[in-house]
């Protein structure tokens, strides 16, 4: 109905009842039969001025009475009850007395006639006009403001599918208490037997504040009930109506990991980033590319875009200068191998980078073992050669991203990451650059990460295939290994060995239980097979070893720790050589040697070198 046409009916349907709360007041208080009394008369007529402007003022009649609460009851009772005190001052001024008792009575009949009939579509609508019965019966976790604000707009929501039936909330005060006509049951304790009682087909989490551990026991308690799980979105985009309550997100592997965001030194990273030249190897990476998205956003003057696959440089290239089309950044774009030295002099020459990012390197384990003179060529002369370059253009600095497969390693990619980092420590005993390496686990969504493969293996139907039961790896998310990543190289002095806290291990299996049913699932239904450890696996992983100094955390989330061991002479006849080995022997030369162990008599000799040198 046009709103000109629905104030009409309105102000008609209020002025009747003001006017028939008066007839029956008179009466009741046997007033004088005659209607036209004075009295009446002028209680009538400031009555219906009265009630119709507050109502204008007050906009109650722009109120959409189908989703009426509280706030509109509040409306109308200040309306009626400022109404009746304007006509008790012109009764006091006419008449020099005020009659209270018809007051009250007409002030009664108002707000039960004018609230009534407002209330009473709501009433209907939610009674007869939705049908619940095709609805989906849903679970919200959480009776607090946003629990109850997601419950309201399902109730009020005609084109939802859902229906909140029940609470579960561990705040004991609103156990048995009902919240919009819908019970609080109990808590998470009571999720289990919720879910069967209730016949829930469907539950939300509706506590915004919700830490990831604490989510992360909440989701094993859905876990149990083989009932879809989703996720109430941040609640300013609620609030701000940019999502919906229809838009609740599937709970994603990473909400599950039990780890807070990270906080950055916006401006310590902003000093060294801020309208200076910014370099990345690797940038069309999963790693590299979200480096470039998050340096990105402490403006740099420009940033190079170095990388061996077109399409993936190509790519991130577009959609910086996309997202960054009002800044003054220069994206520059450098299709180059970093085997080739000549071509990385080249580059740096060319650019002069402040800070270069060296994120390029064979990171497939399997694929390595198989292939260990690539590993040799791009984790150990690649990196020697950016290095070189970097050392030579006067690069302030310089951060290469390493791996916790570096520490004690079993594989070619974790030796030849070891050997690579021994590298850097030698070039920054040599150079002005400050040289850093920054270690951390498995990357959720990276290319090599065995979420895809899980997800692959789960559309398919399954089974999802996991090495070993015992098997445990740290996990973090791309965009925090490479915020921390870039936190790290603004804490640099030179020769540091960055750790990045990875928070708990997690065992493979678990991770592929939870992703089975993310998926809606049950475990039963996908299936697990175990496949056996593959060559150069190790059960788990460690970040730091113990001939590694290890300092205390120096900034949330990251540690420090310095390596005495360099065997520069012997990786350097490596990389001279390793064209002459057998592929096999190969493999053995890089292990022994990225496990070799200082002794005393390496360290004497080491001593000597450098007094003879001095």
């Amino acid at each position: 109905m046009a709103y000109q046409k629905r104030l009409s009916l309105l102000v008609l349907i209020d002025s009747f009842f003001i006017l028939t709360t008066i007839l029956i007041s008179s009466i009741l208080l046997k007033y004088s039969l005659i209607f036209f009394a004075p009295i009446l008369i002028l209680t009538a007529m400031t009555l219906l001025i009265s009630h119709h402007f507050l109502s204008l003022f007050y906009k109650l009649y722009k109120k959409a009475w189908e989703y009426a609460s509280i706030g509109e009851l509040l409306i109308i009772l200040k309306t009626v009850t400022f109404s009746i005190a304007i006509v008790a001052l012109l009764q006091q001024v006419a008449f020099q007395e005020i009659h209270l008792r018809l007051l009250t009575i007409i002030w009664l009949l108002q707000m039960g006639m004018i609230g009534g009939s407002r209330f009473s579509w709501r009433v209907i609508r939610d009674t007869y006009l939705i049908k619940n019965e095709n609805k989906t019966r849903t679970l919200i976790i959480g009776a607090g403001s946003a629990g109850t604000m997601v419950a309201r707009q399902l109730l009020n929501n005609r084109e939802t599918e859902l229906l909140p039936v029940a609470f579960v909330d561990d705040n004991v005060n609103k156990h048995n208490l009902d919240v919009l006509g819908i019970p609080v049951i109990g808590g998470i304790d009571q999720l289990e037997n919720t879910v069967r009682n209730f016949n829930i087909e469907n539950i939300v989490i509706a506590i915004p504040s919700l830490r990831k551990k604490e989510l992360n026991i909440i989701f094993k308690e859905c876990a149990k009930t083989k009932v879809k799980t989703r996720i109430l979105p941040m609640i300013e985009d609620l609030v701000t109506g940019k999502i919906s309550v229809n838009q609740f997100r599937e709970v994603k592997v990473e909400d599950l990991l039990g780890r807070d965001p990270v906080e950055l030194d916006t401006n310590g990273i902003a000093k060294y980033i801020s309208n200076h030249v910014v370099l990345v190897t690797g940038a069309g990476g999963s790693i590299g590319s979200e480096i470039c998205r998050q340096i990105s956003n402490f403006k740099p003057d420009k940033l190079v875009l170095l990388g061996h696959g077109e399409n993936s440089i190509y790519s991130i290239e577009m959609e910086l200068k996309v997202a960054y089309k009002d800044t003054n950044i220069a994206f520059v774009t450098e299709i180059a191998d970093i085997q080739d030295s000549k071509k990385m002099l080249s580059i740096m020459k060319k650019h002069r980078p402040h800070v270069v990012y060296h994120a390029a390197a064979h990171k497939h384990v399997p694929l390595m073992e198989r292939n260990p003179e690539e590993a040799v060529k791009n984790n150990m002369i690649g990196t020697m050669n950016v290095a070189k370059a970097a050392s030579k253009h006067e690069v302030k600095t310089f951060v290469m991203i390493s791996s916790d497969k570096a520490v004690n390693p079993t594989s070619v990619m974790g030796a030849t990451k070891r050997l690579a980092e021994m590298i850097i420590y030698d070039m920054d005993r040599k150079s002005n650059t400050k040289f850093i390496t920054v270690r951390f686990g498995n990357v959720l969504g990276s290319r090599g990460s065995v979420i895809p493969l899980f997800k692959k293996q789960i559309q398919r139907g399954g089974p999802v295939t996991v090495t070993h039961p015992e098997m445990v790896r740290y996990f973090m998310t791309i965009p925090e290994a490479s915020r921390l990543v870039i936190q790290a190289g603004s804490l640099a002095r030179g020769g540091e060995t960055f750790v990045l806290d990875m928070g708990d291990p997690v065992k493979i299996v678990d991770l592929a239980k939870n992703l089975i049913k993310l998926s809606g699932y049950a475990v039963e239904e996908i299936g697990i097979e175990y496949s056996g450890m593959r060559p150069g696996e190790k059960l788990f992983e460690e970040l730091l070893n113990k001939q590694e100094i290890q300092e205390p955390q120096i900034y949330p989330k990251i540690y420090i720790g310095k390596s005495a061991e360099i065997f520069i002479d012997e990786i350097e006849e490596i990389m001279s050589t390793y064209t002459l080995y057998e592929l096999e022997n190969l493999r053995n030369q890089i292990l022994n040697l990225a496990n070799r162990k200082i002794t005393k008599k390496d360290r004497l000799e080491e001593k000597v070198m450098v007094s003879l040198q001095g």
